[in-house]
């Protein structure tokens, strides 16, 4: 029986690539393709894939939203977060989110294949890095993060905040007002200490939560 899978990457060739490349085995099946969060939960919906490859930062929900909404779809589906960006607090929220496992995209093809196939059986898999971050996390190792002050939701709106997703834009992903979307903007700003996006999107880079361009 083969692994179905649903491969999400806002990034075409990255996507393109990754597809090629799982193509390869005979046991993994590449059931369909998405560029962006809103795609992948409604593929998800349809088509019930066993594993989805999910990009973290993405435009609009996010993979943070896209884990939970597919996780409230189907708990069978397991999710493999893939991303650029190890630092926390992202391996915590997905990992709250529901998330099966958490790989970078310096991810050797080997290890790609092997993290799909154990999450497909019901565990967990987190690359080195990934673990290393949750582990310190949780023996509270790490050095302070400002982001740590902010509840799950606030890390959330933070997130697509540096992903210059408006206020509209944000409103509609979350199913809520634009007054509250600002209302949890300002709220993140007094616990930061900032006073604007530039300024948020910068901490945020200090931080290794966003890759500068």
């Amino acid at each position: 029986m083969t692994i179905k899978i649903l491969v999400v990457d806002d990034h075409d060739l990255v996507r393109m690539g990754i597809t090629r490349m799982l193509d390869d085995d005979p046991t993994i099946e590449v059931i369909a393709e998405a560029d962006d969060g809103d795609s992948a939960v409604q593929l998800a919906r349809s088509l019930r894939p066993d594993v989805v490859l999910l990009d973290v930062n993405m435009p609009n929900i996010g993979g943070v939203e896209a884990t939970r909404r597919i996780k409230q779809i189907d708990d069978g589906i397991k999710v493999l977060a893939v991303s650029s960006l190890s630092a926390q607090p992202y391996p915590s929220m997905l990992l709250k989110a529901g998330v099966n496992g958490y790989i970078t995209k310096g991810t050797p093809l080997d290890e790609m294949i092997r993290a799909i196939k154990k999450v497909h059986t019901g565990k967990k898999y987190f690359s080195h890095d990934i673990a290393e971050q949750l582990a310190e996390a949780m023996l509270g190792e790490q050095p302070e993060s400002p982001f740590d002050a902010l509840s799950e939701r606030e890390k959330q709106v933070a997130m697509m905040v540096v992903n210059c997703q408006s206020a509209q834009e944000i409103a509609d992903q979350l199913f809520v007002s634009v007054k509250t979307v600002n209302t949890y903007r300002y709220r993140i700003f007094e616990k930061l200490g900032v006073d604007s996006d530039v300024k948020l999107t910068h901490l945020a880079m200090r931080h290794g939560l966003v890759l500068a361009n």
